[in-house]
């Protein structure tokens, strides 16, 4: 996986974050600067940890399924490209609740980085070491998250459809990237 490819999986993996950041950056009018960067810290640190662990839990059982890696790679990646259009298109409106407490910021961390865990277990059958796309995958989340959140002040409804289907679009070519 070269870094190029690295930035494009930490950009997929951040948009989730963004979303939720713009969303309640809408919502949140008062300590705008102390908000964002719980949700941006938040986020970040979730979307860091989430690859480590899908990447470590793998390892337990990575010989067994070495042979068949670059699948299991492909059925992931387009398993979550497709579970973003999905998103993107469903007719469910999406409702975002004014909640900033611990539990609900610790909620939406891990329901914005169950994505990453996917990921974390795709890298570990690329074999390749997981430490620098965790960082990465954490600080453009982190990025994501402000830009996402700050944005919402300029703008009352950003394309979200358009940075689902962005982001299973890079997902699906990661995938097919995997078994060519």
């Amino acid at each position: 996986m070269t870094f190029y490819e690295i930035l494009i999986l930490a950009f997929a993996m951040a948009i989730d974050c963004t979303i939720v950041s713009f969303s309640y950056g809408l919502l949140l009018t008062e300590n705008r600067l102390k908000n964002s960067l719980k949700f941006a810290f938040s986020f970040a640190l979730f979307q860091t940890i989430m690859p480590i662990i899908g990447w470590f839990l793998t390892g337990i059982v990575y010989n067994k399924l070495e042979a068949y890696s670059k699948w299991i790679v492909f059925a992931i990646f387009m398993y979550l490209g497709f579970k973003f259009i999905q998103s993107a298109f469903s007719k469910e409106e999406k409702k975002t609740v004014s909640c900033i407490t611990f539990v609900c910021l610790l909620g939406l961390s891990v329901a914005t980085s169950i994505d990453a865990l996917g990921a974390g277990i795709s890298i570990r059958f690329i074999n390749i070491n997981i430490w620098l796309p965790a960082i990465i995958i954490g600080l453009i989340s982190f990025i994501m998250s402000l830009i996402g959140f700050w944005i919402s002040a300029l703008f009352k409804k950003l394309p979200s459809k358009v940075m689902e289907i962005a982001g299973a679009l890079l997902l699906i070519y990661l995938a097919i990237k995997a078994v060519l």
